[in-house]
């Protein structure tokens, strides 16, 4: 009992950061109905910004982070600016098919610019390992949770709260008429792609600390698409769902049952997601006129 406590445990704290990719998924979705499968390869890259300051430029933590943070923003804006906006109006599929190719195009840059070597970040977060009932807590593991669980609170009360968010949802309902009511609606997409690569950043900079600074970190990242398609692509509040519940089962599956089982569980929970209610636990049915 107490190994299925601690697999769960710690599957919370991974299905943390899942849960925080998740929700840049979503955010992208729910304004302009673009599934971003490049989201792996946008942490995979704030990650490397992370690296890259810290040990090659010496750059202290707090520094590194805004460097991170910033390429990150731009990778995004350019990514919206250059590939997305072109194809407004254009069939759906053509924007689906250009995140597909930024995932090679992507990763053949990080290849060439940083080699297919893992680096290692310098141990920046401070704490030791925290035991609570028999149940320990590594220090990493309990940061990436907190850290992404903020994160994921303020874009919520972000997208929620604020004028900008409010944009955000209207435009998520209908672009047509976000723009009747003057909204900017190409404007909105910047946003929404700047603010997917605040969560790429820092969910690469959490796993990277973790697992080391390599191209592995985007395979990581498609852990996400279960996560996303769980909970439902237009549901912010399925996407924590989602990312909890493929950290706790991926887990659970490794301890208990094999260690390769981590591997395939989250694929899994999407085939059946997909089969059983392919709009996710918390996402909407659409009836559309043919």
């Amino acid at each position: 009992m107490e190994a299925v406590l601690q697999y769960t445990a710690n599957g919370l704290m991974v299905g943390g950061v899942y849960a925080l990719i998740a929700l840049g998924i979503v955010l992208v979705y729910k304004s302009t109905s673009v599934f971003n499968f490049a989201i792996g390869q946008m942490m995979m890259f704030g990650a490397f910004f992370f690296w890259m300051s810290m040990e090659q430029f010496g750059l202290p933590v707090w520094i590194s982070l805004v460097v991170s943070l910033v390429g990150s923003i731009a990778l995004g804006l350019l990514i919206e600016r250059f590939t997305l906006r072109p194809l407004i109006g254009q069939p759906l599929l053509s924007a689906v098919l250009v995140t597909l190719a930024l995932v090679y195009f992507l990763n053949g840059v990080a290849m060439g610019i940083w080699g297919a070597y893992q680096h290692r970040l310098p141990e920046f977060l401070p704490g030791a390992p925290v035991s609570i009932g028999g149940i320990v807590f590594s220090h990493d593991l309990l940061w990436s949770f907190f850290l992404a669980m903020a994160l994921f609170v303020l874009l919520f009360l972000f997208y929620q709260r604020t004028r900008m968010g409010l944009a955000m949802r209207a435009t998520a309902e209908s672009h047509q008429v976000a723009q009747a009511r003057g909204i900017n609606v190409r404007t909105i997409f910047s946003m929404s792609w700047a603010l997917c690569g605040v969560v790429a950043a820092v969910g690469g900079m959490l796993l990277g600390y973790r697992l080391g600074v390599s191209q592995f970190l985007a395979l990581i990242g498609l852990k996400a698409f279960p996560a996303v398609l769980f909970g439902g692509l237009d549901s912010i509040g399925g996407a924590l769902i989602g990312g909890l519940t493929v950290g706790v089962l991926e887990n659970l599956a490794g301890g208990l049952v094999a260690t390769w089982m981590m591997e395939i569980t989250p694929y899994i929970i999407l085939l059946v997601v997909l089969i059983i209610r392919p709009e996710g636990l918390f996402g909407l049915k659409r009836i559309e006129r043919i």
